[in-house]
């Protein structure tokens, strides 16, 4: 593929490029049997997504991760050209295939249990960033989630910390929140959940105080801006001079996949936009509530007037 810099200002998203398999239950799930309901497949991945997010929203966005060479990966290069997200820097890998998420939701849409296999991620080396440092010094915010390797994540980290690119940092989930434990005081935004918050903070969260606590103890280690997802209570956030809560917007719940992807990406989008952290925040959880309303893992009407026009005041 051909390697070249954009020339104008763009966002920097490391990760995971994946294929999604999601099924939703029509009744109560059984254990050892099957469930009747509806099976998608769709593209998918934190890393995907965000881009997917970011690209909509205007935002000239690349996106860096790994997949295999088969019908997977084409299908996720297909979809990103016709997204308009940058792939020219991913690995394509003949030994590994493409990445892939199994999750079953239950009647409600939310989710009970998942999958992944991201064996090709390993393409993704300390010595994939030291070849892409012109990729980075030159971006105006880098995005990573954390099924990167401990030793790619402190590799890109450092650089971007080097060259002072924000960083906006996913936790992706509570096994792999820990390899961005030596970083905290380096990323400018991250966005757990609050399993992944407990994990970051050391702390026991039980309700929204408990999750501005752990906010501010993120910020206190370094954090610039920490955000923590609630569910269905929606978004806290702490920086050095504030914290919140804002709530969910009421919507119907079709399915929670990719709602925190396109949080994040919002998010991102404000702050580059000189939109301030509270309002930023208010425009992702709108972001959140129309993924969380779609079949689809990310919005696919999604623009900054649709975002206004239900922003949570």
């Amino acid at each position: 593929m051909a390697q070249q810099i954009p020339s104008e200002s763009y966002v920097l998203v490391v990760g995971a490029a994946s294929i999604d398999s999601k099924g939703r239950s029509e009744r109560p799930l059984m254990l050892g049997t099957s469930t009747p309901g509806r099976v998608r497949v769709s593209v998918g991945g934190v890393a995907r997504n965000v881009a997917d997010n970011l690209t909509r929203l205007g935002v000239e966005t690349v996106l860096l991760s790994a997949i295999g060479n088969d019908g997977s990966g084409k299908r996720i290069l297909n979809n990103a050209a016709e997204v308009g997200i940058n792939t020219d820097f991913c690995i394509v890998s003949e030994e590994y295939h493409t990445s892939a998420y199994l999750a079953v939701l239950d009647e409600k849409g939310n989710l009970v249990m998942s999958v992944d296999d991201m064996n090709v991620m390993h393409c993704i080396t300390p010595q994939t960033i030291e070849e892409r440092r012109e990729l980075i010094v030159n971006a105006d915010m880098v995005v990573l989630d954390s099924n990167l390797s401990q030793e790619t994540v402190d590799t890109l980290i450092r650089m971007a910390v080097r060259y002072s690119v924000p960083v906006c940092a996913d936790p992706t989930s509570t096994s792999l929140a820990v390899r961005l434990k030596p970083h905290l005081s380096d990323i400018y935004l991250i966005t757990p959940n609050v399993a992944e918050a407990e994990v970051l903070a050391g702390c026991t969260i039980e309700d929204e105080n408990d999750a501005i606590f752990a906010a501010r103890k993120l910020v206190n280690a370094g954090v610039k801006i920490a955000l923590i997802t609630l569910a269905e209570e929606g978004v806290v956030y702490a920086t050095a001079s504030a914290s919140g809560h804002v709530p969910a917007m009421a919507t119907e719940l079709v399915d929670s996949t990719g709602a925190s992807d396109a949080l994040t990406a919002t998010v991102v989008f404000g702050l580059l936009n000189d939109i301030p952290a509270d309002e930023s925040i208010r425009l992702g959880v709108s972001a959140a509530a129309l993924t969380l309303a779609s079949d689809d893992t990310v919005y696919q009407e999604l623009s900054l007037e649709l975002l206004y026009d239900s922003l949570v005041i």
